[in-house]
């Protein structure tokens, strides 16, 4: 855990303290602490999040759910003091309902069918990058945002909340700061149309729009679950990552 003579869990963060509302706080669980460092650096750069604390261990994990409720844990799975999926269980025991993503380099099949079994809203393999990290927040943040606000009256509504149906790409509510509806739909019907998968400087080829931009918005449409992601590994160096819209 990072810190000197911080509580467990926090930081050197004041647990009384509250954020504007609508921020989802967030707790990092992993033993490397440089490897949290960077996780919580990636988090912070993402709104609505902040990071309330950070746990090396799972005993310190539940401690710092029980002193600072978290909404959502970044759970690594290879702990010092055992497997990350059991602390899972020991939350839900002791009563707490936060959300948990697993980030972890465990590929084992296992791994992957046990965290679903247990409930888990998303798994992450080791090594990523930050556009990675982020569409998923983001996702995470739109689903939780349908959950708390959606007024169930019948079948339709619960179907949709259990799909995480999203509000239409194009709708300019939906769009985060600084893109727009008319990109967004030129982004959108380039993907339809496609034969197969684009890379983000094709996407860009074909929409007349800078490489930067058309990655922005092809990230953007993987984060809400309307495009998927794969990835192409060449001869060396990055792979690359390749967009196909979600039929």
């Amino acid at each position: 855990m990072t810190g000197t003579s911080s509580p467990p869990g926090t930081s050197g963060r004041p647990t009384a303290t509250s954020g504007p509302p609508g921020t989802i706080d967030v707790l990092v669980v992993d033993d490397d602490f440089m490897v949290a460092r960077v996780h919580r650096t990636f988090v912070e750069r993402v709104e609505p999040f902040r990071v309330v604390g950070v746990a090396s261990t799972g005993e310190q994990a539940v401690a710092a759910v029980d002193e600072l409720r978290p909404d959502l844990v970044l759970l690594d799975l290879y702990l010092p003091d055992g497997f990350g999926l059991d602390v899972i269980p020991r939350l839900r025991t002791a009563g707490h309902d936060c959300d948990v993503m697993v980030i972890s380099a465990a590929r084992e099949a296992d791994s992957v069918r046990g965290a679903v079994r247990h409930g888990v809203v998303d798994y992450l393999l080791k090594p990523f990058e930050f556009e990675e990290l982020r569409s998923r927040l983001q996702r995470y943040a739109a689903q939780r945002g349908r959950l708390l606000t959606t007024v169930v009256r019948g079948q339709a509504d619960v179907d949709r909340v259990l799909a995480g149906a999203t509000a239409p790409a194009s709708a300019a509510g939906a769009l985060p700061k600084g893109m727009s509806v008319e990109t967004a739909e030129l982004i959108e019907g380039t993907l339809r149309a496609a034969d197969g998968t684009l890379s983000a400087t094709e996407c860009a080829t074909l929409t007349g729009i800078s490489r930067v931009s058309a990655r922005r918005y092809l990230e953007y449409f993987h984060g809400i679950g309307s495009a998927d992601v794969s990835l192409r590994y060449g001869v060396a160096g990055r792979p690359e990552r390749r967009y196909s819209w979600r039929v």
